[in-house]
C-alpha cells in the first residue's frame, strides 16, 4: 500500500481513537472544552484541505470521456467526489474548486498564494473559496489581486470564512472603485416580484430585493416586528402593543404588510408602524459627497453604491449630517442627558454599522445604546464617544454576566468575568472602511 494511504489510513485510526463522547466532554471545564473547540476547529480545516488536494487531482484526472470520473460511472468528478465522501453538491464543487486552485489548473494566476495556503495545509477549503469569490469578478490587474489575495491569506488565520469573505469583498471594491456601479446595476437588474398560487388556496409571494429596495422593505419589517424578535423595545404604546400581540411574528408582518398595500399612500403611516414613512440611509463621506467621486454604503448593506446613487437619495431624501474625526468617531455633545438622542443614535448606527460584539450581526435597528463608561457608576459620558451599539441580548448579558469594555489603542475590548479569561477584540467601527476607501 502506498506511504499516503498508510497516513491516511494511521490519521482516520487516530481520529476514531480519540474518544470523543457526551461523557467525556461533560467532564470538561469551560476552558478545556473551549480549547477543544477550537482544536476540533483546526483539524476539520486540516482535513478540508487535504480533501480539497484530494479532490483536484480527481478532476485532472478526469478530463475527457476517457477520464477517472466516466470510467468510474460519473458524469462529472464533482458527482465522482459526492458519491465517494456522502457529502452534499455543495460540498463536492468547493473541493474540486479549491482543488483546482491548489493544483494550479485554475485559470485565475493570482490565486498561486491561496493555492499554496491549501496545499501546506494553511488555509481551510471554505477560507480558500472566501478569497477567491471575494476578489473575483472583476478587472483589476492580476499583480494587484495576487497581493490583496496573499494579505488575504494571513488574515484567514484571525478570521472565520464569512468575515474573510466580507474582508475579500471590501478589498476587491477598493481596488475596483470604478466598477461599484457596474456590480450595483447587476444587482438592481435581478429584482424580482413573483406571485404563485398554490393547489391548497394559499398563495406564495417570492421577493428578491436589491439593496436600496431591501432598505426600504427592511425598515418597514423591522418597526413592525422588532420587539417581537429580541430588538429593542422603544418606550412606547405601539411597541408594547406589538411585543403583546396574539399573533405569530410572521402573521404580524404579513397583516401589517398587507395593510400598507391596501391604505396605500392616503394611509396614515404612523397608525401602522408609529414613527412615519420609511428611510434609506446611505453612509458617505463629505470629501466624497461635495466632489462627487468616491462610493457610499447603504446603512445595512455590505455591497457600496456609486456616488451617482448616494447624489440621487440625497436628493430625494435630504441628508443629515454626522460628521466624524479621522478615528471614524463621530464628534458629539457631554453629560447632559442620561439617555442618548434621536440624532445621536443615527451617528451610532453610522458609525458602528449594527451591534459591536464579535461575530454578531444584527443591524443597528436591533440595537440598543450603552455606555462605554457606565452613566452612574463611572459618571460616564452621554457622548457618542462613549456610546457603543449593542443588541438587546449581548447588552444584557454584558450587564447581567458583569462583562466590561476597556479603551485600547487599537480599539474596544470586551474582558469576561472570569479570572484569567481571555479579553476579545469587539468589531471595528463598520465606518473605518468607509473612510479608509
Amino acid at each position: 500500500m502506498p506511504a499516503l494511504l498508510d497516513r491516511h489510513d494511521e490519521a482516520l485510526a487516530a481520529v476514531r481513537s480519540m474518544g470523543v463522547d457526551a461523557v467525556a466532554l461533560s467532564a470538561l471545564d469551560d476552558a478545556s472544552l473551549l480549547r477543544l473547540t477550537s482544536l476540533a476547529g483546526e483539524l476539520s480545516r486540516a482535513i478540508s484541505a487535504d480533501a480539497a488536494l484530494i479532490a483536484g487531482e480527481v478532476d485532472r484526472r478526469s478530463v475527457g470521456s476517457s477520464g477517472l470520473a466516466q470510467a468510474a460511472g460519473f458524469r462529472t468528478p464533482q458527482e465522482l467526489v459526492r458519491s465517494m465522501t456522502g457529502g452534499t453538491k455543495n460540498d463536492a464543487a468547493q473541493a474540486v474548486a479549491v482543488g483546482r486552485i491548489a493544483s494550479g489548473s485554475d485559470e485565475r494566476a493570482w490565486l498561486a498564494p491561496v493555492g499554496a495556503g491549501v496545499a501546506a495545509g494553511a488555509l481551510s477549503s471554505a477560507a480558500a473559496q472566501a478569497i477567491a469569490n471575494g476578489l473575483g469578478g472583476t478587472s483589476v490587474p492580476a499583480d494587484e489581486l495576487g497581493a490583496a489575495a496573499s494579505q488575504l491569506c494571513e488574515d484567514a488565520q484571525s478570521l472565520d470564512a464569512d468575515t474573510l469573505f466580507q474582508r475579500a469583498r471590501a478589498v476587491r471594491d477598493e481596488l475596483d472603485e470604478a466598477g461599484i456601479r457596474d456590480r450595483e446595476t447587476a444587482r438592481r437588474e435581478q429584482r424580482s416580484l413573483r406571485f404563485y398560487r398554490r393547489p391548497d388556496g394559499m398563495s406564495r409571494l417570492t421577493w428578491d430585493l436589491d439593496p436600496e429596495t431591501a432598505a426600504i422593505v427592511g425598515e418597514v419589517y423591522d418597526r413592525a416586528t422588532s420587539p417581537r424578535r429580541g430588538g429593542p423595545r422603544f418606550d412606547s404604546v405601539e411597541a408594547t402593543r406589538i411585543a403583546d400581540d396574539s399573533r405569530t411574528t410572521e402573521q404580524l408582518a404579513s397583516d401589517v404588510f398587507v395593510d400598507l398595500l391596501r391604505a396605500g399612500s392616503d394611509a396614515d403611516s404612523s397608525q401602522l408602524l408609529g414613527s412615519g414613512a420609511p428611510t434609506v440611509r446611505v453612509i458617505v463621506t463629505a470629501t466624497a459627497l461635495a466632489d462627487g467621486v468616491g462610493h457610499g454604503r447603504i446603512e445595512g448593506h455590505t455591497d457600496p453604491v456609486s456616488i451617482e446613487t448616494v447624489e440621487r437619495l440625497a436628493c430625494s431624501g435630504g441628508t443629515i449630517a454626522v460628521r466624524f474625526d479621522q478615528h471614524g468617531q463621530p464628534l458629539d455633545v457631554g453629560r447632559e442627558q442620561r439617555l442618548f438622542t434621536a440624532r445621536q443614535r443615527i451617528a451610532l448606527a453610522v458609525r458602528d454599522g449594527g451591534c459591536r460584539w464579535p461575530g454578531c450581526e444584527r443591524p443597528p435597528s436591533w440595537t440598543e445604546a450603552h455606555h462605554v463608561d457606565h452613566w452612574a457608576r463611572d459618571g460616564g459620558k452621554t457622548d457618542v464617544a462613549d456610546g457603543v451599539l449593542l443588541c438587546r441580548h449581548h447588552h444584557l448579558l454584558l450587564h447581567n454576566n458583569h462583562w466590561e469594555i476597556e479603551r485600547r489603542p487599537d480599539g474596544l475590548w470586551l474582558t469576561p468575568p472570569e479570572a484569567g479569561g481571555d479579553p476579545m477584540p469587539m468589531r471595528d467601527p463598520a465606518v473605518l472602511g468607509l473612510l479608509s476607501a
